[in-house]
């Protein structure tokens, strides 16, 4: 059955459905293909109308999930026919390469638009990509006070706290009651509609304490905020990096924190839903560095970026191959003479290379989140060993007794399983110092670690295991 005939038995199938909550997704919160397959047919027979039925119910982070699932030029024809659809909300909760390219088909005005909707954090990280030329031509569009606010975040480095915070907020001075916070609250319709705290002030604006909003709706109203005001706080340096800001948030247990410049006054707030994102997109970088794809790994991510990210660590790994092949080469004589050895050659390095991958995940997340610091390095160092040596002596047993008996070759048994055990414990040395050294160099400690442990593993597991062919006399 061709492609399209598929598409339009999951657009038929869509439509006999009860168009009740929830009925464009899955058991596993996913789009349907027979609802994504109906809006592409509405698409490509130009019917805006039908588009914007299928679209409307959908949640605003739905909407983004069915921009991403369609192709470029369709994605640009459904943000037409869903104009008023397409909110700040959509937009932030975009793939970024998505939604730089959705961004850059849009005129200055609109996107402007767009970006006076959502708060100052979400604004930045809708603009901070652009060229400069798109991005000045946005914020001429802008309201003063709205461009003011999203220059000034601009200007912080990225992925700082400063570039992450929210400058809407509610901070008070500490003089007031409860009650006077209440009348103030309910009263003055600039502030903003969504937050968790209110941030107390003193006259300096530096931040004093916070109270819950759980606290001051069960106050009476004749108590004073700083009788009633949590003073022990987590205050966020603004230029702190935002991986930092998220640790603290774990640590903590932090909902929301203050943000304050160098002079200690408020300037900002995170909150936990930021962090959330911090999490995910720190997580999925360091993962995509260990394989060495680079710190994006997106699937959206163009063709030519997404090569020269990954061809550079291959050209790296081809080097640190060439050295595990030059040293197979200098016991060319000696596999000649017993070809068994260049059987059973590759279970040491392949064994070595995955013990030594498990202790380097290990140890990167550890670095990641400050768990190993260089007061508990050398603890960490002798865990390690001990791991190494626990796994290398298992391993040991059970591969050199295999090959004593299918090989009929006690001697090679014994050869394999110390190969077997030196080299499982080289790869746990490798594995955490590797990343070590990289973090003492100020370097990130996933960039193409994995690399150069793979590197190790596999040349001292050639070298230990026929240089014991050769000193245990099983060859001459």
């Amino acid at each position: 059955m061709a492609d399209e005939d598929l598409h339009a038995l999951g657009a038929d199938t869509f439509r006999e459905e009860d168009r009740e909550d929830g009925a464009e997704l899955d058991e596993e919160n996913r789009l349907k293909r027979g609802f994504v397959d109906a809006v592409v047919e509405a698409l490509g027979a130009s019917d805006q109308a039908r588009v914007y039925e299928l679209v409307e119910p959908l949640h605003p982070a739905d909407i983004a999930d069915l921009v991403e699932l369609l192709q470029p030029e369709q994605r640009r024809t459904l943000a037409a026919a869903i104009t008023d659809l397409m909110t700040g909300e959509v937009i932030a909760e975009l793939n970024d390469w998505v939604r730089d390219d959705m961004i850059e088909a849009l005129p200055p005005e609109v996107v402007a638009e767009i970006a006076e909707q959502l708060e100052t954090d979400d604004a930045v990280q809708l603009l901070e990509d652009l060229e400069p030329a798109d991005q000045a031509a946005i914020l001429a569009e802008m309201e003063p006070e709205d461009r003011a606010a999203i220059e000034s975040a601009l200007s912080f480095p990225e992925e700082t706290a400063g570039r992450l915070m929210q400058r809407e907020l509610v901070a008070v001075p500490e003089h007031m009651t409860v009650g006077s916070l209440i009348d103030y609250l309910r009263n003055n319709d600039d502030l903003t509609t969504e937050f968790w705290e209110v941030f107390v002030v003193d006259h300096r604006h530096r931040p004093v304490g916070t109270c819950a909003l759980s606290w001051i709706l069960r106050a009476p109203r004749a108590v004073a905020l700083a009788d009633v005001m949590k003073r022990d706080q987590t205050l966020i340096p603004v230029t702190m990096d935002q991986e930092e800001v998220a640790l603290r948030f774990q640590k903590y247990a932090l909902i929301s924190a203050a943000v304050v410049d160098e002079n200690g006054r408020l300037v900002g707030q995170i909150t936990v839903d930021d962090v959330v994102h911090i999490i995910q997109e720190e997580a999925g970088e360091d993962v995509m560095l260990l394989s060495g794809a680079g710190d994006e790994g997106d699937i959206n991510q163009p063709v030519r970026e997404a090569y020269g990210a990954r061809v550079r660590w291959l050209l790296a790994n081809l080097v640190t191959a060439s050295l595990a092949s030059f040293i197979i080469s200098r016991f060319e004589d000696v596999i000649a003479q017993l070809v068994t050895l260049a059987v059973l050659m590759p279970i040491v390095a392949g064994i070595g290379g995955n013990a030594g991958t498990q202790t380097l995940a290990v140890t990167v997340r550890a670095l990641a989140t400050n768990q190993l610091t260089s007061h508990n390095t050398w603890r960490a160092v002798k865990r390690e060993i001990s791991i190494a040596l626990l796994n290398g002596v298992t391993m040991a047993a059970v591969v050199g007794a295999a090959v004593s008996l299918i090989f009929g070759n006690p001697l090679l048994g014994g050869v394999i399983a110390l190969a077997m055990v030196a080299n499982i414990v080289i790869a746990g040395l490798a594995g955490v110092l590797v990343p070590l050294t990289l973090e003492r160099l100020r370097a990130d400690p996933a960039i193409a670690s994995s690399v150069f442990v793979t590197m190790v593993t596999d040349s001292m597991g050639f070298l230990v295991f026929l240089g014991l062919a050769v000193a245990s006399g099983l060859v001459g």
